[in-house]
């Protein structure tokens, strides 16, 4: 038996933790003792009934985790062996990571860097993976630091809270949005050189407006992502990467056919294991560890649901951990 929280519809939406019979584990080739795990916008999503997240139930929510591997028929994996897991469905079709053991398969998992405890990992989890790959998306576009101002969109959350510290300490002029004023200090002490209002971004805007941006990291979308394509520099490059103001797109073809403008969708779920170790790799070389844990928040795992809630309700900054031992 393991401790697992279990999303269920049967009779109207519940997450609870459960004791769970090991032989209710899903198919796969490895199984896994998570030793952490996280909670990202989609696992707060899942866990408040806040979207479609889950389509298949029951199920174990978490889409990350880190551990160790117990038993393995893969060739890649042995008993003993550290991992880290990111995406592929899990926490959504296949049952995942807020658990004391997962059953996954190794063609998912990730060598977990030297640099990185399984804490550590789960400090950065999807979201500073995700901000990884949009950091990485601005440099094969060719955006160098000393190219001018780089906008990072909901910057007080996890994927904005690390995009900054990696931009900061590869020598970028970061501008953070944010609604919380009082959070200003902790932008700062990231890496962001200045701070905007959120609400200067939000509202509905032109659809060609003064160029300011040289990039942009942009994790809320809808008009937010709208006006930050307007207001690109020639040739500049968005990198998108979530909904949280909405999944909509008002925006017109101008700023692309007239100022060059890229926008570069950044996928964490599918995207392929070079991409992923690439990403890993870059995060235990770049990412300051001392700055990643002024933005983290330790939790056990009974108390994962509480906090999903906060989460929600835009009550948590930069990331959550979650201990499952």
């Amino acid at each position: 038996m393991f401790k697992a929280l279990v999303l269920d519809n049967a009779n109207g939406f519940t997450a609870s933790l459960q004791q769970i019979d090991e032989a209710r584990l899903p198919a796969g080739d490895v199984t896994v003792a998570v030793q952490y795990s996280t909670l990202n916008y989609k696992d707060g999503l899942a866990l408040c009934n806040k979207g479609p997240v889950v389509r298949n139930w029951p199920m174990v929510a978490g889409i990350d985790g880190a551990g160790t591997v117990l038993e393995s028929s893969h060739p890649a994996w042995k008993a003993g062996d550290a991992f880290v897991h990111n995406g592929w469905g899990v926490g959504e079709t296949h049952w995942g990571c807020l658990a004391e053991k997962a059953r996954l398969k190794g063609d998912w998992l990730v060598k977990l860097p030297a640099a990185f405890t399984p804490r550590l990992a789960m400090a950065i989890g999807t979201a500073g993976y995700t901000a990884m790959l949009c950091v990485l998306a601005l440099e094969d576009h060719g955006v160098k630091p000393g190219a001018g101002e780089v906008l990072v969109t909901g910057a007080t959350g996890g994927v904005g809270s690390v995009a900054i510290a990696l931009l900061g300490k590869l020598g970028y002029q970061v501008v953070a949005a944010t609604g919380k004023a009082a959070e200003a200090d902790y932008l700062k002490a990231l890496g962001a050189s200045a701070i905007i209002d959120r609400e200067a971004l939000g509202q509905p805007g032109k659809p060609f407006q003064k160029e300011r941006w040289a990039a942009v990291v942009d994790a809320v979308g809808s008009h937010t992502l709208a006006n930050a394509l307007a207001q690109t520099r020639y040739g500049g490059v968005v990198a998108a990467c979530g909904l949280a103001q909405g999944m909509d797109l008002p925006t017109t073809v101008m700023p692309f056919i007239l100022r060059g403008v890229t926008l570069a969708g950044i996928d964490s779920v599918m995207a392929p294991l070079p991409k992923r170790q690439r990403a890993w790799d870059r995060l235990a070389r770049d990412l300051d560890v001392a700055l990643l844990e002024r933005m983290v928040e330790e939790v056990p795992l009974d108390q994962a649901i509480a906090k999903a809630q906060q989460l929600m309700a835009g009550q948590v900054r930069g990331r959550v951990v979650v201990r499952i031992a």
